[in-house]
């Protein structure tokens, strides 16, 4: 029996990749860990839509994360070192996670950078370019 989906409509032509990433974006929620926000940024120009991700990385060293893009999605993975130091109560864990985010297609990471353990990820759509292309349409036995 197969799945129908509302891309699977005679007049979607070519949207597989879309819902092949709606399942990934599906499939990719975890337990919350780490909290993060998601902000759209006025821009001034309109012509680019500015978003930015914050994550909640306390304890994490720029060296204990990593953030890769790869196919439209962006994944954030921490993991952190475990010490031999010895406690007598530890109420912050050590723990990994990973994140994932499945961008729309045309939005660009501009960049990231860590603050006070909010790790920020800045991200950008640039509108592009309307372009209308005329069909010839060719006589046939010509």
């Amino acid at each position: 029996m197969s799945r129908m989906s509302l891309f699977s409509s005679p007049m979607f032509l070519g949207f597989d990749e879309l819902e092949r990433m709606m399942d990934r974006a599906q499939k990719s929620t975890g337990d919350g860990y780490p909290p993060y926000n998601i902000e759209r940024i006025a821009d001034e120009n309109q012509h680019t839509e500015k978003l930015r991700i914050t994550l909640a990385v306390a304890g994490f060293s720029e060296d204990d994360l990593d953030i890769s893009l790869e196919e439209n999605q962006l994944t954030i993975r921490g993991v952190q070192e475990d010490d031999d130091r010895e406690y007598l109560h530890r109420g912050i864990a050590a723990r990994q996670f990973q994140r994932t985010f499945v961008l729309a297609e045309g939005i660009e990471v501009a960049g990231a950078s860590l603050e006070n353990g909010l790790l920020t990820i800045s991200l950008e759509r640039v509108e592009p370019e309307k372009i209308i292309k005329t069909i010839a349409i060719n006589k046939k036995g010509s």
